[in-house]
């Protein structure tokens, strides 16, 4: 195990919110540091970003409207790694999801966000993120 020493080191405010044991579900997590306090190592800037990922409750809700639109049955597996295309999505299929999404979080999608949603993880990130600007 590695251990250093930094001079200095900053963070960005993170609207971020899991309960004690949520913590496994983080999947990405950056630090950036200066290159001061490693003299004795040549190091490139390393960074720490913290990236959370969607709430169950709206992964959930997703996945359930996913399911809908598709017209998939109640044992179908369905989780955040799904992906629309492997669940026999075209693209008029994605366009009904996202206007389904629209109506039951009250949010409006950006054309360009709608066409790069290729996951439920995906789509429950977006709709966390445009919950968190209406705030």
């Amino acid at each position: 195990m590695a251990s250093f020493t930094a001079s200095s080191l900053s963070f960005s405010p993170v609207s971020c919110s899991f309960k004690q044991n949520q913590a496994s579900s983080l999947r990405k997590a950056s630090l950036s540091f200066s290159g001061k306090g490693f003299p004795s190592h040549r190091l490139p800037a390393l960074r720490f970003r913290v990236a959370c990922a969607a709430k169950p409750d709206t992964v959930n809700k997703v996945v359930e409207i996913v399911k809908k639109q598709l017209a998939l049955p109640e044992d179908r597996e369905v989780n955040g790694e799904s992906k629309f295309a492997t669940l026999g999505a075209d693209s008029l299929d994605t366009v009904e999801i996202v206007m389904g999404l629209e109506e039951e979080f009250g949010i409006a999608v950006e054309e360009e966000s709608a066409q790069s949603i290729t996951t439920v993880q995906e789509a429950a990130d977006l709709i966390e993120k445009l919950l968190e600007k209406k705030c």
